[in-house]
């Protein structure tokens, strides 16, 4: 869980998580000024923190990293900001564990009624449609949706893309899907329900351009490394 600003949701997330799903809850708090690291230590999980804001992207390497030195075979990523509904994580790691996939993504968008419905602001279902369908064909996929915040890997996925070398900001999360198709990955999802609320975290309307044109400008990297024209640090393992 890359946590920022999560006292008021992170108990809930939890409490949500079906027992015996996970062994181990690892929280990563990017130096939140509220009592989301009191609260994460009360409910006894595994909690690390950032004594500067790292970024979401930096968070996540934290989360990963950590992941990987306990030994974990899925890792899923799960904000705890109550968006996504944690009693799904199930159906997050079956496809994993059956042999079917090996990057699996809780898409928000199986109608778009649905997706308006649970409070998803109607210019991030329209700049979210049109990335992904340029990602879809960009990338060769057919994904309903490539910018969810809830996700699980396979082990051999975090050992083998160099997400290390990703953005330390919200591109982070388009840079490994991206490398994880390029390093032929398999990728398939899920629908989860969409909860917008007031304590969820939501980057803003500047943001989220900022992030779409970032997003462009990986799939032009990605592009061109595939073509041989040039080659990119998140492409390219140690």
């Amino acid at each position: 869980m890359p946590a920022y600003h999560a006292e008021k949701t992170i108990k809930k997330t939890v409490l949500d998580i079906p027992s015996g799903t996970v062994d181990t809850i690892i929280v990563v708090d990017d130096a939140s000024r509220d009592n989301t690291v009191q609260v994460a230590r009360e409910l006894g999980l595994q909690v690390y923190t950032h004594e500067k804001n790292k970024g979401y992207g930096g968070n996540q390497k934290t989360c990963y990293e950590k992941a990987l030195e306990q030994g974990a075979d899925i890792v899923v990523m799960l904000h705890p900001d109550y968006q996504y509904d944690a009693t799904l994580i199930p159906n997050m790691i079956r496809p994993i564990t059956e042999g079917r996939y090996d990057v699996m993504l809780g898409s928000r968008i199986r109608t778009r009624a649905e997706a308006l419905a649970g409070g998803m602001p109607l210019y991030k279902y329209i700049s979210n449609r049109f990335l992904t369908l340029l990602e879809n064909i960009f990338l060769g996929q057919n994904l309903s949706e490539f910018h969810t915040g809830f996700r699980a890997y396979r082990r051999e996925v975090l050992e083998t893309i160099p997400w290390r070398n990703n953005s330390d900001n919200f591109v982070f999360d388009t840079e490994f899907l991206v490398s994880a198709v390029y390093f032929g990955f398999r990728l398939g999802e899920t629908p989860v329900p969409a909860r917008y609320f007031k304590e969820a975290s939501s980057i803003n309307f500047v943001n989220s351009s900022i992030y779409g044109l970032a997003t462009l400008a990986t799939l032009g990297k990605f592009l061109l490394q595939k073509m041989g024209l040039a080659k990119f640090r998140i492409f390219i393992k140690k």
